[in-house]
């Protein structure tokens, strides 16, 4: 619940009508689901503009519209008309960026429940597996809120974080980013206890460019940390190492290859079709030296960078308090999310399922996960187009293809960059096993009449979001 006139302090902007002093129940930007006595803030987004529905949100008794300036400009007239069919008692409060005043609103909730401790990821791979994980493991003795799916944008982030309540015990909320400048912002808004950058690598870089742009758009997370400031360092990502030369950071460590310098490091690592095990060793000082126990971890899943995953979600649950003999239960129970390296059967046949996204690294690590594979028939990829890569697409997926090519005895290449791989492929597989496809749904029709994938035989489907990979799984 905020009062009109915390909104108007929050986001800055000018009640153009009704009063101040007045009280709304919640926040919403959807006239669809919007209650009475909510706030309506007329979001501006790619394919809609919330401005047009502001008659819907009145309607519906919302007691606070928030809209912009540079509507009220264009439309005096239709806006002068909403206000006479609006109650007295509803406000309006006019901003210069609605999308910003979502922000803000969220961010004035953040510093009143402030007590409540927040764990913020990013990273180019594995942030919403590491958000799912942490907060089911957390979950075993906190009520924790997180955001819902992906939803780790500019509006995302702050809509998760005004369901923010007294009686969480913790916030994990996943950010994302594919241009300069949104990391800061959503951890501004978020204010995080605890930073976690998973890795860092060429994802986004048609507007990030490189990966020195990557690695300065993720670290500006740890800007805005608050006390205690902890930052979790994956020290075996080369990258990411550099920051624990940071004098302002509080670093935790975390590896698998820098065992005596990590305090959370797995050792003893056993990767099968379908599970992982390794030993999580914490080192304890102990009068006489360091003495290491020994914690056995199992997860149902193929994918090795996992490891670091399952390391991040231990590492944040020990921070909090939580006992390793609890930590291994809930990591043993995790279900992953759908699209992330998924054994799936599917038409009697395994395929492993990471639909999701694309980009080289993750594609790297599905890769090396159907090469782990043991089968007695073919390993097939379905390569999908991995987008916003700049000036460097071609060359990524050049080197996709000759990576697939030391694993693979059948490649089908979907999409425009994918097809010009594929023109390469006759170098590295016999002409009858590589197959060009302009789009998912004749490569389904490729996949299951020209190809015949058996039951001995294993499939890796990836490709990057917008090229709906899942969509050979679609049944009928």
């Amino acid at each position: 619940m905020f009062k009109i006139s915390e909104l108007i302090k929050a986001t800055g902007g000018g009640l153009s009508q009704g009063g101040a002093t007045g009280f709304i129940r919640g926040i919403s930007i959807d006239t669809r689901t919007i209650k009475n006595k909510e706030a309506f803030i007329a979001i501006k987004g790619d394919n809609f503009d919330g401005h047009g529905f502001i008659s819907d949100a009145i309607k519906k008794g919302a007691g606070c519209i928030i809209y912009s300036s540079s509507f009220a400009r264009r439309n005096t007239f239709l806006l002068k008309q909403q206000k006479k069919k609006a109650k007295a008692a509803t406000a309006f409060i006019e901003v210069k960026d609605t999308v910003k005043a979502l922000g803000d609103i969220a961010h004035f909730k953040r510093v009143r429940l402030n007590r409540i401790p927040l764990i913020a990821i990013t990273g180019s791979n594995g942030k919403t597996t590491v958000k799912e994980m942490t907060a089911w493991v957390l979950s075993a003795r906190f009520k924790v809120l997180k955001n819902e799916g992906t939803k780790n944008n500019q509006i995302g982030v702050p809509l998760t974080l005004l369901n923010l309540n007294k009686d969480h015990g913790l916030a994990v909320l996943e950010l994302g980013t594919n241009h300069f400048g949104e990391i800061g912002y959503l951890s501004k808004i978020c204010a995080p206890n605890v930073g976690v950058i998973t890795n860092i690598g060429p994802s986004h870089l048609e507007f990030l460019h490189s990966l020195a742009g990557v690695f300065k758009e993720k670290h500006s997370l740890f800007r805005y940390l608050q006390s205690p400031y902890l930052g979790l360092v994956n020290a075996d990502d080369r990258i990411l190492k550099k920051l624990l030369l940071e004098k302002s950071l509080r670093p935790l460590i975390l590896g698998c290859a820098v065992k005596h310098a990590a305090d959370f490091f797995a050792s003893d690592i056993k990767c099968q079709n379908n599970k992982i095990e390794f030993l999580v060793n914490a080192r304890r000082a102990l009068k006489g030296g360091i003495k290491e126990k020994n914690y056995k971890i199992a997860l149902k899943t193929s994918g090795y960078y996992n490891i670091y995953n399952a390391l991040l979600a231990t590492a944040i649950a020990r921070i909090y308090g939580m006992t390793y003999r609890d930590i291994i239960s809930r990591l043993a129970s995790f279900n992953f999310p759908a699209g992330r390296l998924k054994l799936v059967n599917f038409r009697q046949v395994s395929f492993i399922d990471d639909t999701y996204n694309s980009n080289p690294l993750s594609l790297g690590q599905a890769l090396s996960v159907l090469e782990q594979f043991k089968v007695r028939g073919r390993k097939i990829v379905i390569m999908g187009d991995m987008l916003e890569l700049g000036r460097q697409a071609k060359f990524f997926h050049d080197q996709a293809l000759r990576a697939a090519a030391g694993i693979c005895d059948v490649f089908i290449g979907v999409g425009k960059l994918s097809q010009a791989a594929a023109q390469q492929a006759k170098n590295y597989f016999r002409r009858k096993d590589i197959f060009s496809c302009t789009c998912v749904e004749q490569a389904r029709e490729v996949l299951f009449n020209e190809v015949c994938p058996q039951k001995n035989d294993v499939i890796l489907v990836k490709g990057s979001r917008a090229m709906r990979m899942e969509e050979i799984f679609r049944r009928g």
